[in-house]
């Protein structure tokens, strides 16, 4: 049982500190993971190795993914994937974090937790009868069918403005 509260604190503590690096203004990012900048060797020294790896082709690019559950996800999670290889301006980058999911536990994230750390969605959908929320800064947050707790976090890199409508020619 001591277990058990030593997870649920931890747990707690990176939502709190979540929280905290969102409402300063810090880049999207979660147990030090930060997609476009994170690399392949950075997670393994913080995580250390992944329950399963992956390697795909996608779009003619090499990409690798690492997925850690049960004992090697992070507390408070059932399971963390991150996936590597980002097209940049400047090329090809095999071994940094393109995309970040973490898929919590039951009544860690809960709907006002994630409203009051990331404060309103500049994007809210609703698809298989789940919302879910975006966020311009690379965070998008899906809901279960219930709507009050978060079952997937993604963190991508911040997401451009989209363009708006084509101005007409003359």
């Amino acid at each position: 049982m001591a277990g058990r509260r030593g997870r649920v604190l931890l747990a707690v503590l990176a939502a709190a500190g979540l929280l905290a690096a969102s409402a300063i203004g810090f880049a999207e990012e979660w147990g030090g993971i930060e997609p476009g900048v994170t690399t392949l060797e950075q997670v393994r020294a913080r995580y250390g190795a992944p329950s399963r790896e992956m390697r795909a082709k996608v779009d003619n690019y090499d990409t690798v993914r690492w997925v850690y559950e049960g004992d090697r996800s992070p507390a408070g999670f059932q399971r963390m994937t991150a996936d590597y290889g980002l097209l940049t301006p400047q090329g090809y980058k095999p071994t940094v974090v393109r995309v970040l999911q973490l898929e919590p536990k039951a009544k860690v994230f809960g709907r006002n937790t994630v409203l009051q750390g990331w404060g309103a969605p500049d994007g809210i959908a609703r698809q298989n009868d789940q919302d879910s929320l975006f966020y311009k800064s690379g965070l998008v947050v899906t809901f279960n069918k219930e709507g009050t707790d978060a079952v997937l976090l993604t963190f991508t890199p911040p997401q451009p403005d989209s363009p708006g409508p084509a101005a007409p020619r003359r």
